[in-house]
């Protein structure tokens, strides 16, 4: 039975002196909401989130004591020490000197996070019922959005122009801002909780992962009215879905452990991948080519598809990442350019990987509690996390390749830098390989090569291997 890890401000994973911030608290006024105990569909929302197992979603009588979603039963121990009124960058620790600023407001669990407005601005939701915007600079809550949810926020999602943002909450609704105004556009209600929800990049489109009904729904993000709901698209809950670049395709993952994408233009599943992982899928992520889907895991992996080629539709060639966490991982998120990836766990770690060796770069240690979302940068510059304990931090990732850490953990691996001879990506290579000195192509171009190859040698029916699996278009 999965139980809570412990807070422990001394330990290593936390360290003992930390530079931290304190925004000023922006209060929306003096609403309390009363305790209450969620359904069911929303508790497996939050297993899926938090890894606890679905047999003691059946126990009623462990509830109580084991369910992180019951609001007003259960808070998070008070601060010991006050926050310092200075708002300055402090070192991680003394090996890794990755500077961070640790963002304070809210009053619950911050359950997701994002970068907005050209990096400058920061968009959180949390399961205090609030979704605010922050000032990147010097941690400042700009704003808390009014009409604010009735019930703790699940999730919160920005367009790609930083105009538009929307918010998902456990009163079964959605949510959409203007983001310069904080004007309400509109509210959609659905008649069950809705498990994760996303705008597409360009603003045209919303979907919602539904819990009861084990679909997606797809929404007009302009005028609010259904494009398309697709019911029992899993055969269990859902637990995260995301928009490809494009914004075309709609990538799901479930507690059944499958992976499917379906294209909003043809109405159908393009793909289908069955026992993806181990354990339940908790997340996912496109790369910002739509080539690659990477999905985290309760098994405590990572794994990176290739969704692009028809080749690998049936069976799902893969990376998995593997070593990188000691628990469940709860979120990733790739570089704008694909050289890497971050993903956050229930070991209360946010990890950086090599995503063309597949290997755990750096691990950030600081949150007193479970990571539950992360998100980097356009510049790929800086890494945001959210977290159980209240709490964002900002970590300043520029000069990872020169910390004593990075260096001294590739020296001991062995590793060069190569740069890929077909789309000039830079990518590390063990020296001890014996085919070290054969490879020139990073790990995506040699993924892409295997596909011409395989696509060459199959039969002149091998068109047909592109169409849609299960179901093909028309």
């Amino acid at each position: 039975m999965a139980s809570e890890p412990p807070c422990a401000p001394g330990s290593p994973e936390a360290p003992d002196k930390e530079c931290e911030v304190q925004p000023p608290l922006v209060h929306s006024g003096d609403i309390e909401h009363p305790p209450q105990k969620l359904p069911r569909a929303a508790l497996v929302r939050g297993y899926g989130r938090f890894h606890l197992s679905i047999v003691e979603a059946h126990q009623a009588q462990l509830l109580s004591r084991l369910d992180p979603l019951e609001v007003g039963k259960r808070s998070l121990p008070s601060e010991k020490h006050p926050m310092p009124e200075e708002k300055f960058w402090g070192d991680q620790e003394s090996l890794s000197k990755i500077p961070f600023k640790i963002m304070k407001g809210h009053s619950h669990i911050v359950s997701s996070c994002n970068f907005c407005v050209d990096d400058t601005k920061l968009l959180s939701g949390s399961y205090d019922c609030t979704v605010k915007l922050w000032d990147a600079v010097d941690g400042s809550v700009i704003r808390d959005f009014e009409h604010r949810p009735n019930a703790p926020v699940l999730e919160c999602s920005v367009t790609a122009d930083s105009k538009r943002i929307i918010a998902a909450s456990y009163d079964k609704a959605v949510r959409a801002w203007d983001l310069e105004t904080g004007k309400l556009l509109w509210k959609i209600n659905h008649e069950t909780f809705i498990a994760s929800c996303k705008l597409s990049p360009d603003g045209k489109y919303v979907v919602s992962a539904l819990d009861v009904d084990r679909g997606i729904c797809i929404t007009d993000a302009e005028n609010a009215t259904t494009v398309s709901h697709i019911k029992n698209h899993h055969s269990r809950s859902l637990t995260a879905c995301c928009f490809d670049p494009d914004s075309q395709k709609v990538a799901s993952v479930s507690l059944d452990k499958s992976i499917k994408i379906w294209d909003i233009t043809s109405q159908a599943t393009l793909l289908t991948i069955t026992k993806a992982h181990s354990s339940a899928i908790s997340n996912c992520c496109f790369t910002f080519s739509g080539h690659f889907l990477c999905t985290s895991s309760w098994d405590k992996t990572l794994k990176i598809w290739n969704v692009h080629t028809g080749e690998f539709r049936n069976c799902g060639a893969c990376v998995t990442l593997m070593r990188g966490h000691e628990g469940s991982v709860s979120s990733c998120h790739f570089a704008r350019d694909t050289s890497f990836l971050v993903s956050g766990g229930l070991d209360r770690t946010v990890a950086i990987w090599d995503v063309g060796e597949g290997y755990r770069k750096l691990s950030l240690k600081g949150h007193s509690d479970w990571v539950t979302d992360v998100a980097i940068s356009n510049d790929k510059k800086r890494v945001l996390s959210s977290s159980k304990d209240r709490t964002m931090r900002l970590w300043n990732i520029e000069e990872i390749d020169q910390i004593p850490l990075v260096i001294k953990y590739k020296k001991a691996l062995g590793s060069k830098v190569k740069q890929c001879e077909v789309c000039d990506r830079p990518f590390s290579i063990y020296e001890s390989d014996i085919f070290s000195e054969t490879v020139t192509k990073c790990v995506f171009c040699r993924m892409d090569a295997k596909d011409l190859s395989a696509e060459a040698s199959s039969s002149r029916g091998s068109s047909l291997a592109r169409e849609c699996s299960p179901a093909t278009d028309d």
